[in-house]
């Protein structure tokens, strides 16, 4: 495995660790935050600085940056909430996005095989 899917590996085994968290409600909304900045820490510092510009790996780093920041405001949304309905609704959809970030991790690992 190269250095790059290495990296993009352990980002996504990252969010699979707080995805089960999240699904499991064995975690507060700001133990979530404060994993969401350790996780765009890591992708900030680890990941962006040796993607290629010109190379299809971009794509997936600007898609991935992009879903970072829309899952800081789905948690937003949750610390917002206060009937249980709404709560478990945010709860399925930060979920889904780390689907999300899960499987864009996936491909770049894949593409680069």
């Amino acid at each position: 495995m190269s250095l790059n899917q290495d990296k993009y590996h352990t980002l996504a085994t990252l969010l699979a660790e707080v995805r089960r968290d999240v699904a499991t409600n064995q975690i507060t909304v700001a133990e979530i935050r404060q994993r969401l900045v350790l996780l765009q820490q890591f992708f900030q510092e680890q990941i962006v600085p040796f993607v290629s510009n010109a190379s299809r790996e971009q794509m997936f780093c600007t898609e991935i940056n992009k879903q970072l920041r829309l899952l800081e405001i789905d948690i937003n949304f949750l610390a917002g909430a206060s009937k249980p309905a709404t709560i478990d609704t945010r709860l399925k959809i930060i979920g889904d996005r780390m689907i999300t970030l899960i499987k864009y991790c996936e491909a770049v690992i894949g593409s680069e095989q």
